[in-house]
């Protein structure tokens, strides 16, 4: 037994065997089971990341609004809640994006 062993009063037996860790698959909003997730990575390995791409699903759903139902910039604003100033930013964003995006990768943030 280590010295550390012997301070904080574990195991390293237990310690190093997974098996004997209770893990209990909970998911997230994303996906009931963190081994059916449809993401590339865990959103809670990079937070970032995920609000990102989470961010630019909401804009995809904003842009194909506006464009389906032919609104206004004062009523696409009034319907998402959101100034007209923000509409504009996120088309803006939309329009930047469109070249780097992988469809697939973002119908997965719009669950």
């Amino acid at each position: 037994m280590t010295m550390t062993a012997v301070l904080t009063g574990r195991n390293e037996l237990t310690d190093a065997i997974p098996e004997f860790c209770h893990y209990e698959d909970t998911g997230c909003e994303v996906s009931a089971a963190c081994l059916d997730c449809p993401l590339p990575r865990c959103k809670f390995d990079d937070p970032a990341w995920y609000q990102r791409n989470r961010r630019l699903a909401r804009d995809f759903r904003v842009m194909y609004t506006i464009q389906q139902e032919s609104l206004s910039m004062e009523e696409a604003a009034e319907r998402f809640s959101v100034t007209v100033r923000t509409i504009f930013r996120i088309l803006q964003r939309c329009r930047n994006a469109m070249s780097a995006v992988d469809g697939q990768n973002i119908a997965a943030f719009a669950a």
